[in-house]
């Protein structure tokens, strides 16, 4: 795993966690996820899990518009984190949903917006 995504201080070990899984938006967060293995999924929540309290207590401070680039990509790390945990708790870290239709066909209509951009 790449660490030249940029994070806030204290998250720097989740760079590489950053650069696979953490997009601007659903769209591109799903394109990760369909395409992750077992093992990529069990990897991202043993790194991630332990650490969400404090992930959320550094967000917490920080307007959602108009984050720092590190803290922006800290914000896209836990939505994917939120997005990929059921896969791994739920689904034995199958990237398919057991007994539903194809998660390929589930198109958000605002997928493509940027998770940390004010749409309310």
């Amino acid at each position: 795993m790449s660490n030249t995504v940029k994070m806030p201080e204290g998250f720097e070990d989740l760079a590489g966690f950053a650069a696979k899984w953490a997009r601007p938006n659903e769209h591109r967060r799903n394109a990760i996820r369909w395409s992750a293995s077992p093992e990529e999924f069990a990897a991202l929540y043993a790194a991630v899990m332990p650490r969400l309290d404090a992930m959320l207590s550094a967000l917490q401070a920080c307007p959602l518009d108009g984050m720092d680039e590190a803290h922006t990509n800290l914000f896209n790390l836990a939505a994917a984190f939120a997005e990929a945990s059921p896969h791994e708790e739920l689904y034995g870290g199958s990237a398919q949903v057991p007994h539903s239709f194809s998660a390929e066909r589930f198109v958000p209509g605002h997928g493509n917006a940027p998770s940390t951009q004010e749409r309310f």
